[in-house]
């Protein structure tokens, strides 16, 4: 891949201008302004999972995806009703410059920060951070052509933790076994492993929930899939449950049990906005679990499908 790495030059013309130079390993030489560059796309999808560097830039880490488009810095901070909120830019969370040849951002809450943008290929840039020494690897896209269902899957961990939690709807085929009386799940920001179960009555209040069992969850990718994951329950009292996991839409999801043959539908219960700051958020306990709610790199095991369905 060849790499294109902009260097910024400010051009004074009774005003200064800002433009940058990027340059090819052939040697053309191709002007081009850093405005141009970060606006050219509608969507910066931060693929965190290739972040390098042990600093943290908070905004850019809670971002599923970053806009820049005449000033405004736009973020993307949910997985569910992505591509409906803010007409799919997301909600507005700051300004930005490119006069200087850096990128400035001056976001509401964790205020200012500057990168230097590197252009890696036609629709990828590199921003890194000097101050946390960090560095982010974002692709473009445009509104029209963004893989909302690669998005669900390949952040499937923080998906599930959008909602207070999961009440099952609807149980199809199987043989009778434990989890049939398993109604509601939760899954906690804490290390994205920590998941609790609940055999309370449908309709159940989420804030009443005897939450009884609790365990560690982990999710696997599956050979030859893009569109399916293996979900495990592992319960502290020894028991595992193991499910193939398909997202049905961005408020359901479904879980087959392997061993079972039995399909659960659960449907999320209590949508848990992470916006910019606490006095947005609708509850004390949704303030908790936001404290907690920061992008980690994940790094997933991969499985072979068992059964077909």
């Amino acid at each position: 891949m060849k790499t294109l790495k902009l260097l910024f030059t400010i051009i004074v013309t009774g005003a200064l201008v800002s433009s940058c130079t990027t340059v090819f390993e052939d040697n053309f030489v191709d002007e081009i302004s850093l405005e141009q560059v970060v606006s050219d796309y509608d969507l910066w999808y931060v693929d965190y999972h290739r972040t390098i560097g042990n600093g943290d830039v908070p905004f850019v880490s809670k971002a599923f995806t970053l806009s820049f488009l005449n000033g405004v810095l736009y973020a993307n901070n949910n997985i569910a009703d992505i591509g409906f909120t803010g007409n799919g830019l997301g909600i507005d969370v700051g300004t930005y410059d490119t006069f200087t040849g850096l990128l400035e951002t001056r976001h509401d809450l964790d205020g200012r920060n500057d990168f230097e943008v590197t252009v890696t290929s036609n629709n990828e840039i590199r921003l890194y951070n000097y101050r946390q020494n960090v560095t982010y690897f974002l692709i473009g896209y445009q509104i029209n052509e963004f893989d909302y269902d690669q998005l669900f899957y390949e952040n499937i961990e923080y998906f599930l933790q959008e909602y207070e939690a999961w009440e099952k709807s609807s149980t199809t085929g199987g043989v009778p076994n434990a989890f049939d009386d398993e109604n509601y799940l939760q899954f906690t920001p804490e290390n994205n492993t920590t998941f609790r179960s609940s055999q309370d009555d449908f309709g159940t209040q989420i804030a009443n929930i005897n939450w009884s069992y609790v365990g560690g969850y982990e999710v696997y990718d599956v050979t030859g899939y893009q569109d399916l994951k293996i979900l495990t329950l592992n319960y502290d009292g020894g028991d595992i449950e193991e499910f193939e996991l398909s997202v049905i839409n961005d408020g359901k999801i479904s879980l087959y049990n392997v061993n079972s043959e039995t399909t659960y539908n659960f449907e999320g219960r209590e949508f848990i906005p992470y916006l910019k700051g606490e006095k947005t958020q609708k509850s004390a306990k949704s303030l908790v679990r936001n404290s907690d709610r920061k992008r980690t790199k994940i790094v997933r095991k991969t499985k072979i499908r068992r059964n077909l369905k």
